[in-house]
């Protein structure tokens, strides 16, 4: 039986590749080892020449991690913290816009995240040390022992709202970690759902009104907990399935 299909969004990257530099497509293999060891089929897609249409050929599709949404996205000037990627944005709020529309199972993973939030009409903080007084979201040296070779990612809590989506799949209480200096501040059409105890920020997104749209400003592809990667995967399957009977 075919794996559920998921897309992953990808980096575009000047990188070094042997004795030669390369324009490449990438994204850290945590991401696909994630979705395949939760029972999917991974693909990548990658900024260039974006278009809707790669969606009519998957079962679900994650948002990645990576650098921060442009704040000019709602109407903000940007913070001397900001590194934005015009490109990536482009591609990735019209991909996340029309994955919404066609009900598509989506997962969003930190930047992803965001971007859930910010193509639904809400909006980021820019830069949560000038928020919460601290920068303990990305953490110092060797403080995450979630894991292995994420040295500087912060570790803390995450609490969530009973009923919620968020409830059934990590319980009331949950630890993750975490790497971001972005954080959502309006969810858009979303719903918060999951919060740090200790400074309230917003830690899961859901949306009740679609099948599966989740959102968590954790990496949960860098640790061994991959309840929102195997929900997603689950999801996409039962998508299939639906399609295929139609």
């Amino acid at each position: 039986m075919r794996r559920p299909l998921i897309g992953l969004t990808a980096y575009a990257e000047q990188v070094r590749y042997g004795r030669n530099d390369l324009y490449a497509g990438m994204l850290p293999m945590t991401y696909v080892k994630a979705v395949h060891a939760s029972g999917g089929r991974a693909v990548l897609i990658t900024p260039d020449d974006p278009g809707t249409d790669v969606l009519e050929s998957l079962d679900g599709i994650v948002f990645t991690g990576g650098g921060d949404v442009d704040p000019a996205h709602w109407g903000e000037r940007p913070h001397p913290e900001t590194e934005a990627d015009a490109g990536r944005d482009a591609a990735e709020l019209m991909l996340m816009r029309a994955a919404l529309d066609a009900d598509l199972p989506v997962l969003g993973v930190c930047r992803g995240h965001q971007v859930m939030a910010v193509a639904t009409g809400g909006s980021l903080h820019q830069h949560l040390p000038d928020l919460i007084g601290h920068d303990r979201h990305r953490g110092a040296t060797g403080t995450d022992p979630l894991a292995a070779g994420a040295g500087d990612y912060g570790r803390h809590d995450v609490v969530t709202a009973a009923g919620s989506l968020a409830h059934d799949l990590f319980g009331r209480q949950t630890t993750v970690n975490s790497f971001h200096h972005q954080a959502v501040a309006d969810p858009g059409e979303f719903v918060a759902t999951g919060w740090c105890p200790d400074d309230r920020v917003v830690e899961i997104i859901e949306h009740p009104g679609h099948t599966f749209a989740l959102g968590v400003q954790w990496h949960p592809e860098r640790t061994t907990d991959l309840r929102a990667f195997a929900a997603l995967t689950e999801a996409a399957a039962l998508n299939r399935e639906i399609a295929a009977a139609v």
